[in-house]
């Protein structure tokens, strides 16, 4: 079942962070702004106890953000991605969102292949948009409505 993130649970989300983004990873501190942040929403998703899945988006007006979706690399290929992206697009939508955003490293196939299906496209490039090695990331957009 996926939940709202809490505090309690930022020491296993950097933990992921760093096995799964490396140097681009999101600091614990960058986490707990998230969490006080009155336009993001941060999600988890939990098998025994152990998170799977997580994701966090920006909602503001008609507009979100897919700030992150990380799936732990013991549960990757297994739909969690997915059922992420679909929790927060539904959520997205029933906060009043048209359009959804989201950057992706033009490296990262596996993340725009299923951004692709589910109907985002890119609008975009963004050159030198990550900072640990200057990759371009491809902008993607959904509308929602």
């Amino acid at each position: 079942m996926i939940v709202e993130m809490n505090i309690n649970d930022l020491d296993e989300i950097t933990k992921l962070e760093k096995e799964l983004f490396k140097l681009d990873a999101w600091k614990k501190q960058e986490y707990e702004n998230e969490l006080n942040n009155p336009v993001s929403k941060l999600f988890v998703e939990k098998e025994n106890d152990e998170i799977v899945a997580y994701g966090g988006l920006w909602y503001l007006y008609e507009d979100a953000d897919i700030t992150t979706i990380g799936v732990n690399s013991k549960y990757q290929g297994q739909g969690y991605g997915q059922k992420m992206l679909d929790y927060m697009l539904d959520f997205a939508l029933k906060n009043g969102v048209h359009n959804v955003h989201l950057e992706v490293r033009v490296s990262n196939q596996k993340a725009i292949n299923l951004y692709k299906k589910n109907g985002f496209e890119v609008i975009r490039i963004r050159k030198s948009y990550y900072e640990d090695n200057n990759e371009d990331a491809y902008d993607m957009m959904k509308g929602l409505l």
